[in-house]
């Protein structure tokens, strides 16, 4: 429930995904039923009314008639002809006085899968919205379509594939398959069954008592089917798979390992999942455990947890939608991507005893091979799994155009002794006296390059208000740097300073001046050494990506002239690129290249990623990201330039038309961070 102090802290920090302001001088403005539905169909949020915006700066203004404008807010939200369903209860719209001034403050919450769309007006089609880091953005009508088939009682999964048969499988699947059950259950009696007789139970073969009709399901098919079967413009044309293994620092090498669709094994799910899964527990050292029969067990609850965590990618994809799933293994975390949007909140999941799983019949299968949980406790021992090694806790992203559901599962220990040190060396008597909160905010910041707000509300139950004010006071305390303002703002060590991006944002551990050995990832080479890797941090409040920062290292990089200009020369340009860093740019690039309405804090990101150590001009970061090169130019690069995050080739001559860009370094950077 928001209060006066949630109210004005939001009010300073300004508008993001889940806040918004509006006037409403002249009564309801019409734009507020958008920003419901847009909310609703979202993650939630909280709409204000009375609140006034001036040059980006919102204050507290206030209501004439609070009361009339309450109540026309209830007679509008229950007319089905306006708004298609009313979510709220009367607790939820509450008139509250700031500082003399009274408002109305609407508490929107996340529809349920059964509830969405919510839209305005009578047609689904044209008056549903969604909500992004811009704002209410009008639903295409894919996404409406998958709204409504979410909304649905049967599963995704259970969709009877018309003129396809159990010739379409793999039968070594199926065999495998039948092998695993039985060494988990050998009595069951569904193991007597013939391969249909098998397939129905488990949903992979159904009859429709409505049409009587029957035979394969999407299900049986994603399970046990052929690739190319599987991806038939009839059954799952947008169907890929793709597991990623990133143990190198090599630029040259774009992966260790991959497995994907290529026509060397048979590409369905169940054949992914056992591939997978060996990959990705085969280096994971932990110590033994001894059983309740005093025998050892190499199987941990973190083994469970990887296996959870794998199979909830596979069973509550959206097989329908942009992008596969796609499994990475780095040195310091895994990483697990699936297109479609949460069915439940961000509250439910963390919480947990709720199941809503997308496609049911698949969760089924799974279970009778020992993977996935029905009870709603699958996120409890993924965290449960990454708590009992005192590894920073997982972390899940929810991302819109196109949806996907990201969770990372980080390899890196909350409070290691060897970076206690580490920040006891470089900050000294500073660091003595400080509250376990704010320790902990410092090893983020090291280990993850960056720390935010929304970050350390995962470490934490503290109210995010007080979050801000602690990290702030270790800016004060010259401990942290900050980087972007109110909502956008993350911190950073201060020896870290230039930007860059991991593409699918999330936060590694970063160098600092020294080299830094990968010294928490229980599978890692302890002696090798990192390259800074990109991220994009969370903002404070918001699920907006940040900027991280990392560091270049060079002792001859000094702040006057002659440093910036030595710093130059030692770039490369673009002619004297390879085939391979051109790659390596366009992987960077490609979460911009393909989303145009990418949030401003990951553009930024994106572009300061690839100037990192070289000069790109506006018509070639225009190339690689898909955009405008005097949109880009005047939109992002002319205010990286200011806020002194980067240097321009010719910086006498910016409007040269070859100018060039670089991401300063930080023993060089003069503005544009708060010390």
């Amino acid at each position: 429930m928001m209060n006066e102090r949630d109210i004005l802290a939001a009010v300073g920090a300004g508008e993001g995904i889940d806040w918004e302001f509006k006037s409403a001088r002249g009564g309801l403005p019409a734009s507020l039923w958008e920003t419901y539905s847009a909310m609703a169909n979202t993650v939630g949020g909280s709409i204000v009314l009375g609140v006034g915006e001036k040059h980006g700066v919102f204050t507290v203004e206030g209501l004439d008639h609070a009361e009339q404008i309450r109540r026309d807010f209830w007679s509008t939200i229950n007319n089905r002809g306006k708004v298609s369903v009313n979510l709220l209860v009367d607790a939820d719209v509450r008139l509250v006085s700031l500082s003399g001034k009274t408002v109305l403050a609407i508490q929107v919450p996340r529809a349920s899968r059964r509830q969405r769309p919510v839209f305005i007006g009578q047609n689904p089609l044209v008056g549903t919205y969604r909500r992004n880091n811009e704002g209410d953005y009008h639903c295409t009508e894919e996404e409406v379509g998958r709204m409504l088939a979410d909304k649905s009682e049967e599963s995704a999964d259970s969709r009877i594939l018309e003129h396809f048969s159990l010739a379409d499988l793999d039968p070594d699947s199926l065999k495998q398959f039948r092998n695993r059950f039985s060494a988990r259950t050998p009595a069951h009696p569904w193991l007597a069954l013939d391969e249909q007789g098998l397939l129905e139970k488990l949903g992979g073969w159904r009859r429709d008592r409505n049409t009587g009709s029957n035979g394969l399901t999407v299900a049986g098919l994603l399970m046990f089917g052929k690739d190319e079967v599987i991806r038939d413009p009839a059954a799952l044309p947008q169907y890929h798979i793709d597991y990623r293994e990133h143990l190198t620092d090599d630029l040259r090498v774009r992966w260790t390992d991959r497995l994907t669709i290529d026509g060397t094994w048979v590409g369905n799910v169940f054949q992914f999942y056992q591939r997978v899964v060996v990959r990705l527990l085969a280096d994971l050292k932990l110590p033994f455990q001894m059983g309740p029969d005093l025998f050892r067990r190499d199987d941990t609850i973190v083994h469970e947890a990887v296996r959870e965590a794998l199979v909830n990618s596979l069973i509550h994809a959206d097989y329908r939608g942009q992008g596969g799933v796609v499994v990475e293994k780095f040195r310091g975390r895994f990483e697990f991507s699936n297109p479609g949007s949460l069915l439940l909140s961000f509250d439910q999941v963390v919480r947990g005893g709720v199941s809503e799983c997308r496609n049911k019949s698949l969760q089924l299968m799974f279970q009778m091979i020992g993977g996935g949980e029905k009870a709603g406790s699958g996120i409890d021992k993924i965290r449960q799994g990454w708590a009992s090694q005192k590894w920073s806790p997982p972390t899940l992203q929810e991302t819109t155009q196109p949806d996907r559901v990201r969770l990372v599962l980080p390899l890196v220990s909350v409070l290691p002794e060897d970076s206690l040190a580490e920040l006891k060396a470089r900050f000294g008597q500073r660091f003595d006296g400080l509250g376990p909160l704010e320790v902990q905010s410092l090893v983020t910041a090291l280990h993850e390059g960056s720390v935010s707000n929304s970050r350390m509300r995962l470490e934490s139950n503290e109210h995010a208000t007080d979050l801000t004010k602690m990290l702030q006071g270790l800016v004060a305390k010259g401990l942290l740097d900050q980087i972007g303002q109110k909502r956008g703002a993350f911190y950073v060590l201060p020896s870290v300073a230039s930007g860059s991006q991991q593409r699918g944002g999330t936060p590694n551990i970063s160098k600092g001046d020294s080299q830094h050995n990968d010294r928490d990832s229980s599978h890692s080479d302890q002696n090798s050494t990192h390259k800074a890797e990109a991220l994009a941090g969370s903002g404070s409040g918001d699920s907006r990506s940040a900027t991280e920062a990392i560091p270049v290292t060079g002792d001859s990089l000094h702040s006057d002239v002659a440093g910036e200009e030595l710093f130059l020369n030692s770039l490369h340009t673009a002619d004297e690129f390879s085939a391979e860093e051109w790659e390596h740019l366009r992987r960077i690039a490609q979460p911009a290249h393909d989303n145009n309405r990418l949030a401003g804090e990951q553009t930024r990101a994106i572009i300061l990623e690839l100037c990192q150590g070289r000069l790109l001009t506006a018509a070639q970061l225009g190339d690689l990201m898909n955009r405008n090169p005097d949109s880009l130019r005047n939109r992002s690069l002319s205010r990286l330039v200011e806020e002194g995050l980067l240097l321009r080739r010719f910086s006498r001559e910016p409007n040269r038309p070859d100018q060039a860009y670089t991401t300063k370094p930080p023993m060089i950077r003069t503005t544009g961070i708060a010390r």
